[in-house]
């Protein structure tokens, strides 16, 4: 498959990353020659520097032929007519990431793609609905909701308190609500991940990843030791884009305080937030947090540009008594480390929009796709869309892969958490945990 990036950035590059461990055909345009340099040492890619929004140089990466151009660059203006160009000039598939949200409206949506532009990403509206997600669901790190809400992915810590520490996933089964329906689908143990078996024991500091109903949200807080938390006041830390689009998301339905050292974006909060108090301050300096009310505080988000600040904040709010805290990083690396260090959760919005577009590369007629926090696995949601062998076997019959497991079926309206008797029919949309090893065959499975 060609694929055509437009922008080596930090999403650019994630996207070129993962696709050339499939042997994708890319070429990666970009201005910068230091970047396309970079990205040629690390990856087996093409390298075309220019403006991708130019004719020739679309040509010369041999658009015409391209199944997929994702412009991904940080300006809007040329990722739009990349995408345009692109698509008159033969490209299948065309993605462009936008920062104006009024592209994204139903109406706008499909003037764009009346233009040539097939789908729009905003990095900035996808993690805002992301932590949404987290301080709604405050108990758990993670929360990914499939097809709205009738099946749910969480993530959650063991901590010493949990009665599911020390016990073998067997004996959790026997336990359990036989209405629960709970499934483990991987479990993160400092670095290492492990797809959970029967025999599995699960150990303290164990963050582990459920599929579950949404009705059994609350049963499932209660199986791992933890009451539910209702949240009532947030501190938002940086007004920055993410945290303009986090606060108006959050903001009628919660107390929302808004920190932010420049006077003049303050300004702009103010005119844009009806519901928000907007304080002008100095991040580091904890007695500005606590004099506004960070002891009363029930979650905070630390949006701000640094990484490291955003991080030391909500280490220290969390001294403070603050119930969830959530960072954003901009380094990928350290997302890895977000529950070793004591961060509730740490969130990157370039992978989250990374993770977003590249449902559109994969196999298959794939309707959802998700990583996990610090886990090198895919989460992704499978139509069954014409009759093959996955139709006529019972699941443990499917030479499934051993770095692979199906964690939910949504049949209808109806969720179903499978066993091996259980049988897929068409239509079915099938929720599959992944390492990168089983990616091949499973595609295969599914096409």
């Amino acid at each position: 498959m060609k694929i055509v990036i437009a922008g080596a950035g930090d999403i650019g590059f994630h996207l070129a990353e993962l696709l050339s461990f499939e042997k994708q055909d890319i070429v990666l345009i970009d201005t910068n020659q230091e970047v396309l340099d970079y990205a040629a040492t690390h990856l087996d890619v093409m390298t075309l520097r220019g403006d991708a929004s130019s004719i020739d140089i679309l040509r010369q990466a041999d658009v015409n032929r391209a199944r997929l151009v994702l412009a991904v660059t940080t300006s809007e203006k040329t990722n739009l007519v990349t995408a345009i160009l692109a698509k008159k000039m033969g490209a299948r598939q065309t993605i462009a990431r936008v920062s104006n949200h009024e592209y994204l409206e139903d109406s706008q949506r499909e003037t764009f793609r009346e233009l040539g532009v097939d789908s729009l990403i905003s990095p900035v509206l996808l993690a805002g609905e992301e932590i949404r997600r987290l301080i709604r669901e405050c108990s758990f790190t993670d929360h990914f909701a499939f097809e709205d809400g009738k099946i749910n992915l969480i993530g959650v810590t063991l901590d010493e308190y949990s009665p599911l520490v020390n016990q073998q996933l067997f004996n959790i089964d026997d336990e359990q609500d036989t209405d629960l329906n709970l499934r483990p689908i991987a479990i993160l143990r400092g670095h290492r991940t492990i797809i959970p078996r029967g025999k599995t024991i699960l150990r303290r500091g164990d963050h582990v990843y459920f599929i579950t109903k949404k009705k059994n949200m609350e049963k499932l807080n209660n199986l791992i030791g933890k009451q539910k938390y209702k949240v009532k006041n947030v501190m938002i830390l940086g007004g920055t884009p993410l945290g303009l689009a986090t606060a108006k998301q959050l903001e009628n339905e919660y107390n929302i305080t808004v920190i932010e050292s420049d006077k003049e974006r303050c300004k702009v909060l103010a005119e844009q937030l009806n519901n928000s108090l907007i304080i002008n301050g100095d991040a580091s300096n904890i007695d500005l947090l606590v004099e506004e009310g960070l002891n009363n505080m029930d979650a905070f988000v630390a949006l701000s540009s640094n990484s490291e600040t955003n991080i030391i904040a909500s280490l220290t709010a969390k001294n403070h008594g603050v119930y969830k805290t959530i960072a954003q990083v901009e380094n990928k690396e350290y997302i890895h480390i977000s529950q070793n260090i004591g961060v509730d959760t740490l969130i990157n919005k370039k992978l989250i929009a990374a993770n977003n577009i590249f449902r559109f590369i994969r196999k298959g007629k794939v309707e959802a796709i998700t990583s996990l926090h610090g886990v090198d696995a895919e989460v992704i949601e499978y139509l069954i869309h014409k009759s093959n062998k996955t139709t006529r076997k019972p699941l443990k019959d499917l030479h499934f892969p051993d770095t692979a497991l199906i964690g939910g079926v949504i049949r209808g309206e109806e969720a179903l958490i499978p066993d091996g008797e259980f049988q897929l029919q068409l239509n079915d949309k099938v929720i599959v945990f992944a390492l990168p090893e089983a990616i091949d065959k499973l595609e295969q499975l599914f096409h």
